[in-house]
């Protein structure tokens, strides 16, 4: 569902989104699965007509990097865990990465 708000800047009713996903998934799954991310602080919803607009809190870009940076703070050797992500790295992340690192921002 994230992946249809981050699609939508001007964000997006349950009817929308469901109708996105080519009805495949009950209304009340929708609306269901929106209430969530909206109690994790992923969404945030406003009044729109009879029901809701949902509008997501970040970007795709920002939920990854904040869901890394929570993958380090409980690392005793933030190095060694760091070092691991890289050798996991593709050869075209890598080189992404060195560019940023490189040049001190995307």
């Amino acid at each position: 569902m994230l992946e249809q708000l981050w699609a939508r800047a001007e964000g997006a009713t349950p009817g929308e989104i469901r109708a996105a996903l080519d009805d495949q998934v009950a209304y009340t799954t929708v609306t269901t699965i929106l209430t969530r991310l909206t109690q994790k602080g992923l969404a945030e919803r406003e009044s729109a007509r009879r029901g809701f607009r949902y509008r997501a809190l970040s970007s795709e870009a920002e939920l990854a990097a904040s869901r890394m940076q929570d993958a380090l703070t409980p690392a005793s050797d933030r190095t060694l865990v760091l070092s691991r992500f890289v050798d996991g790295l593709s050869n075209q992340d890598e080189a992404a990465l060195r560019k940023i690192l490189d040049e001190g921002g995307p």
